[in-house]
């Protein structure tokens, strides 16, 4: 496995994280399960926010912790906050609510990492320094980052905090690319030219901040995963040539697909089986080249200029 610094004041993280999301419906025993799996393939980063099963992901992998209280010493944990039943909120008063409810389910005193989940329009940004301020003080949060947001989002928050925004948790896959599209066809005319996120993807490497990628075996907002997808059959044929060349999965090229980006990048797998979990961890293993790059990136259905 394959680590990176996401912030100074917190251990250094794996470049594959498991996303709990999908965890509020397993067991206790199921969800030790998938914690074991992913510390003995030294995954060591877990990624959460507090709408996640309504609290239940948090309070299910709290219960893992509570019984084996050692376990937190070899994590970094993250939790994410911002979205209010149905709107997006950054006010002082909702963060540090949302933070202290995450660490009551969680079982644990502090989050190594927070992000706001989703672009608030309404964000008085005096407020949010004063929530990071506080919990930061406290020693609740050690570090801070965002999730969804573009490059002048991310700027006009980081101009009001005293604390280096650490990651952007964005929405990146084979068959999901925008980010990716709008700098490859610059000047064109196409429509994978149209600038969506102004930059965010150079923005990020230029800041050294740390893409978190999710939903990174997704097509469209939860769709579903292109591996085995009838409608990717140029993808997949690709996926399988190059994993039957590194002696890997397929969905070990896609994951390492993400990972060769020439940035820093960590990709949260939101998978619950073990086996993929596996899988995942395979990816910083494997050193896509440069044409092999491009070409996944055209067998997803792109064009180069």
């Amino acid at each position: 496995m394959k680590y990176i610094t996401l912030a100074e004041n917190i251990p250094e993280v794996s470049v594959i994280g498991i996303g709990c999301m999908r965890i509020a419906a397993k067991s206790r025993e199921e969800v030790a399960d998938i914690i074991h799996t992913a510390l003995d393939q030294g995954i060591n980063f877990f990624d959460h926010a507090d709408i996640y099963g309504r609290g239940e992901s948090e309070r299910v992998f709290g219960e893992v912790l509570k019984n084996d209280p050692a376990l937190r010493d070899r994590m970094v944990i993250q939790s994410k906050c911002g979205i209010n039943m149905g709107m997006y909120d950054f006010s002082r008063e909702h963060i540090m609510e949302a933070v202290n409810g995450s660490l009551e389910r969680l079982n644990i005193d502090h989050l190594d990492s927070l992000l706001l989940h989703r672009p608030d329009v309404l964000m008085d940004t005096d407020e949010v320094r004063e929530a990071f301020e506080e919990l930061y003080e406290s020693g609740k949060v050690r570090s801070f980052g965002v999730s969804n947001m573009n490059r002048y989002q991310i700027e006009l928050l980081q101009s009001s905090i005293p604390f280096i925004l650490t990651s952007d948790q964005l929405q990146l896959s084979l068959a999901h690319t925008p980010l990716i599209n709008e700098g490859i066809n610059v000047n064109t005319g196409w429509d994978n030219g149209i600038v969506r996120s102004s930059g965010t993807l150079e923005y990020l490497k230029h800041k050294d901040m740390t893409l978190q990628t999710w939903s990174p075996l997704q097509y469209g907002m939860f769709r579903g995963t292109f591996i085995d997808n009838e409608d990717f059959s140029e993808l997949n044929a690709m996926l399988q040539n190059l994993a039957d060349r590194y002696s890997v999965t397929k969905d070990t090229i896609a994951y390492s697909w993400l990972l060769r980006l020439a940035q820093k990048v960590q990709v949260i797998t939101g998978t619950t089986n073990t086996g993929h979990i596996i899988n995942a961890a395979r990816a910083s293993e494997v050193e896509l080249t440069a044409r092999e790059w491009y070409e996944l990136y055209k067998s997803a259905g792109n064009r180069l200029p």
